[in-house]
């Protein structure tokens, strides 16, 4: 098989918050309680091959930008390891790490908070190929112009500030400043989600032509599973810090295993059945600061029983590249029952 370009082996990530002064006081007259960890990732592990689009969905808090900032060298994980081409970022020799880390770039959600308003978009986009001796000051305009025209900005536009373009265009300039260290990996984390429809379409066929152009894979993070479809050579679901889902689009979306998936494709609007009534997956998401014990989706599952309440479940084979976590794959159903879409239970 072919090494990943991206390999991550049970990687773990863990937030401790310090208590305020108050607390302080009340824990020295009470005692000192255990400090409130978060585990926002639970050891997750993941393959990206080269060229692949992987979409990762989830809810908001189920630590998917978490491992999208952990890929891109902003936050250390507390936990597990992270290899590039089969090589481990923690034992690389620094010349390589560096150059690791630059081939693996994030392009966020909000692309005016990304975006330093005192800088024109000429020195947004070509500060970092300069600082990095990628490329000499005196060709740092050509290098703009490129760039800009390659993401349908208009290069004569390169003196002004990010408050003068719209948010699609503001988007556009994140892309071309990811762009500029010539990356490999990109990890667009809910990239569209602030954008109207139409110009979420015209960034998304972006990201494609630049895959096809560049050759680039990514990690496309989202909580909407139509932007996926349309993206996705692969999906990922994560609830709570842990995968509970991963195939192929096509296969995906065709026969999902998950409860948890089954009830997120449920939410998704459909013109064949204009008629049903579409609800949430009913329920909150529980805390992390509290996760349920076993499978952390048991509490809103309408097919949990009691191996569900005290087990883990493991991330397993259900058909050839479709991985699914959940206990209903070893247990036989009872006569009759039936998933939530109209399919017997593996």
């Amino acid at each position: 098989m072919n090494t990943p370009l991206i390999r991550v082996e049970n990687l773990s990530k863990r937030f401790t918050r310090k208590p305020d002064l108050a607390e302080r006081l009340v824990d020295r007259l009470r005692g000192a309680p255990e400090p409130s960890t978060v585990r926002a990732l639970d050891e997750v592990s993941l393959d990206i091959g080269v060229g692949e689009i992987v979409g990762l969905v989830g809810e908001s808090g189920c630590g998917k930008s978490t491992l999208g900032r952990i890929l891109a060298g902003i936050m250390e994980q507390s936990d597990g390891d992270v290899l590039w081409e089969g090589q481990s970022l923690a034992t690389m020799p620094a010349r390589e790490l560096k150059a690791a880390r630059l081939a693996a770039q994030m392009i966020f959600q909000d692309p005016m908070s990304s975006l330093n308003p005192r800088k024109t978009v000429a020195q947004a986009i070509g500060e970092a190929p300069v600082a990095h001796g990628m490329t000499r000051r005196a060709e740092v305009g050509e290098l703009v112009a490129s760039l800009m025209a390659k993401v349908g900005l208009d290069p004569s536009y390169a003196r002004r500030f990010p408050h003068q373009f719209s948010g699609g265009q503001r988007q556009r300039i994140g892309i071309a400043r990811a762009l500029a260290v010539n990356p490999r990996f990109l990890i667009c984390d809910e990239s569209v989600s602030a954008l109207d429809v139409s110009i979420q379409a015209q960034v998304l066929n972006l990201f494609l032509q630049l895959k096809q152009d560049l050759g680039l894979t990514y990690l496309f993070i989202s909580h909407d599973l139509g932007v996926v479809k349309h993206i996705a050579d692969r999906v990922v679901i994560m609830y709570l810090g842990r995968i509970v889902e991963s195939a192929d689009a096509e296969a995906f979306f065709a026969s999902p295993n998950h409860p948890y998936t089954q009830a997120l494709l449920a939410e998704m609007p459909n013109v064949q059945q204009r008629k049903r009534l579409f609800q949430p997956v009913k329920g909150e998401i529980p805390s992390p600061l509290n996760p349920p014990a076993g499978c952390h989706f048991h509490p809103r599952c309408p097919h949990a029983f009691d191996r569900c309440r005290i087990e883990r479940p493991a991330l397993k084979a259900v058909a050839p590249g479709h991985l699914s976590a959940c206990h209903l794959n070893d247990t036989p159903p009872m006569r009759g029952e039936q998933h939530q879409e109209g399919t017997r239970l593996p």
